[in-house]
């Protein structure tokens, strides 16, 4: 987390030094991104960025809290086509919504996903928590499912949600790796390929 000398900056300054690393973390990954191109690209001084942060891990979790509160804002201004979706429309809306999300915001979404994607962190024990709290939100939407009858009861809910968990990191891989910034989603898109993966789970 930031320290709170990052905290009490001008809202401009916090924007700036979290905009180059954010610049940093999506073209070079976390192994080789460097906190000296980061303090040159935002005009700090390396001593200023250990008074912000404790490292480059420290400022890369601040990006993942960035990327939590603005994915947060923007699915909360958004809403589901209808009341009554059962749990596999409900997924795709979220599936959907997240790629409008990641089409308004591709250099931050990029630089997550290189380093907790395509670098591996997300499976590592570094980031148990976040896995966690992944985990625990789609086990909760399979288990309400599975009390208003929409998936089978015999169907097992941890596996289930590392399947839906695999499922969108698959997707969010595959667009860094054919180039994020260059596709356009809409939110329209049709998910034939894997809509009979989920539909195995149907009763």
């Amino acid at each position: 987390m930031p320290k709170q000398t990052f905290l009490n900056l001008p809202e401009e300054k916090r924007m700036l030094i979290t905009r180059a690393a954010i610049d940093e973390f999506a073209e070079y990954g976390f192994e080789a991104a460097s906190i000296n191109r980061i303090v040159a690209e935002s005009g700090i001084s390396k001593g200023s960025f250990y008074q912000y942060f404790e490292d480059k891990m420290d400022v890369f979790r601040h990006l993942l809290d960035t990327l939590a509160e603005e994915k947060t804002q923007f699915f909360k201004d958004c809403h589901p086509p209808g009341k009554d979706l059962n749990i596999f429309g409900y997924f795709r809306w979220m599936i959907k919504t997240g790629l409008k999300f990641n089409s308004a915001n591709p250099k931050l979404v990029k630089a997550i996903a290189r380093v907790m994607l395509s670098e591996g962190y997300y499976y590592g024990q570094m980031f148990a928590d976040v896995r966690k709290r992944t985990m625990d939100a789609l086990i909760d939407l399979i288990r309400t499912a599975k009390q208003n009858g929409e998936i089978d009861a015999s169907v097992d809910e941890k596996t289930a949600a590392h399947v839906m968990d695999a499922w969108g990191n698959v997707i969010s891989n595959s667009i860094l790796d054919e180039g994020m910034q260059k596709r356009t989603w809409s939110g329209g898109c049709d998910l034939p390929k894997h809509k009979s993966i989920l539909m195995t789970c149907c009763p």
